[in-house]
């Protein structure tokens, strides 16, 4: 069969380095970070006292109040993403098939605010304290099924969860079910909202956090003091849509989805070995169809944690060979902090951006060179550069 062309057509975000697309990639691009201390509990207790948390948002402005009280915040942060990137691609839904329409948007986590809110007062209080709104907002798919309600969205309505990889795979299978045939237009991405007690302490005690309080110094990917990601939240949707029904309604275009990896290291459930990032890289360029050096950027999973930057190092450079050290990479986790299941469309926003304006965003806060990760991490300050073709990594616990 003759395979589809994906684009995307509309963008939406909202994180803690910038509410919409615009003042998101206007802060990543200028280098502004949006890691501050943690305000949305009391870290007395805690080791970890920064993080990347949505500031400025006013909810009663995106989302009636009585909805609201029926909504964890990761599926509020899902709306409003949506909302942007379906205004943004101007998709006239009542002018289109909307049973080929899909809603792919993942969560790493789900609602973890409201799972550990009514776990305490189930604890404390018995079964009859229980919200009956407990699942409904707590688990992992709820976000696509209210952007799916919202939207009238009756086709393919997938949530996959694949820790900090979630968002990418969500986007990688929504251009396989558009490639395939069996959907115009997908809303695909990720979300989430886990910047709360359970979430920090679960991470604290598996020592992957930053204990850093220095807003300058926590997040400082490829950094040899680089000591833990620093947590982030929000949400990022694409709509990615088929070429010809984009091109039909006068759609504009940002970009072009031309290859898709997917691998596991099978190795270890928290620690990379490198060798299954290198074959997904592999797999994205053979898909794609083209030569690894016409790849111009890539914006690395690059958490700041120990193993993670190490071994995605090596896998950059088993995949390139000597290029690796010719092509720009940043992490731009340095300025948004690892949203977790929502990092790789944040990520892939950013490569959009990038490839759209001709410009590659820093890895920010890098001062000591680490002589294990020895590539051209962009430090600092971005650069202009025309760019052919731009990928983004993502890699996840399991």
């Amino acid at each position: 069969m003759e395979l589809k062309r994906v684009v995307v057509t509309g963008l939406g975000a909202v994180t803690g380095a910038g509410n919409n697309v615009s003042s998101f990639w206007n802060n990543i691009k200028n280098g502004v970070s949006g890691i501050d201390f943690i305000t949305k509990f009391d870290t007395t207790e805690f080791k970890t006292k920064l993080a990347s948390e949505i500031k400025n948002l006013n909810m009663d402005d995106y989302i009636d109040k009585k909805e609201a009280k029926r909504l964890d915040d990761f599926s509020k942060y899902a709306l409003i993403a949506a909302e942007e990137a379906v205004l943004d691609s101007k998709l006239e839904l009542e002018k289109i098939n909307r049973d080929r329409l899909g809603v792919f948007i993942g969560s790493g986590i789900g609602g973890l605010t409201t799972i550990e809110r009514d776990i305490r007062k189930e604890t404390e209080g018995g079964p009859s304290r229980m919200s009956p709104m407990f699942i409904p907002m707590g688990i992992s798919n709820m976000a696509a099924g209210n952007v799916a309600i919202k939207f009238g969205a009756y086709g393919p309505c997938h949530a996959v969860v694949t820790a900090c990889a979630t968002s990418t795979h969500c986007i990688g299978e929504a251009y396989n079910y558009i490639r395939f045939g069996l959907a115009n237009a997908i809303l695909a991405g990720g979300t989430e909202a886990s910047i709360n007690e359970t979430g920090i302490s679960g991470f604290e005690a598996i020592k992957a956090v930053s204990f850093s309080q220095d807003k300058d110094r926590a997040s400082i990917p490829f950094d040899l003091e680089r000591n833990g990601f620093v947590m982030g939240e929000g949400a990022g949707v694409l709509i990615v849509e088929e070429y010809e029904h984009a091109k039909a309604r006068g759609a504009k275009i940002y970009a072009e989805i031309v290859g898709y990896g997917s691998s596991c290291d099978a190795y270890h459930i928290t620690t990379p070995s490198g060798v299954g990032a290198s074959k997904c890289m592999e797999q994205a360029i053979a898909d794609a169809g083209i030569q690894k050096e016409e790849i111009d950027y890539i914006n690395a999973h690059g958490t700041g944690t120990e193993y993670n930057d190490k071994f995605e190092t090596i896998a950059i450079k088993n995949t390139f060979g000597e290029y690796a050290k010719d092509v720009c990479i940043s992490s731009t986790k340095s300025m948004t902090g690892h949203l977790l299941g929502a990092a790789g469309v944040a990520e892939a926003i950013i490569c959009i951006k990038a490839l759209e304006e001709g410009f590659i965003p820093p890895t920010i806060g890098y001062k000591v060179p680490d002589p294990e990760c020895d590539l051209n991490y962009v430090p600092n300050v971005g650069i202009k550069k025309s760019i052919r073709y731009a990928l983004s990594n993502s890699l996840g616990f399991g």
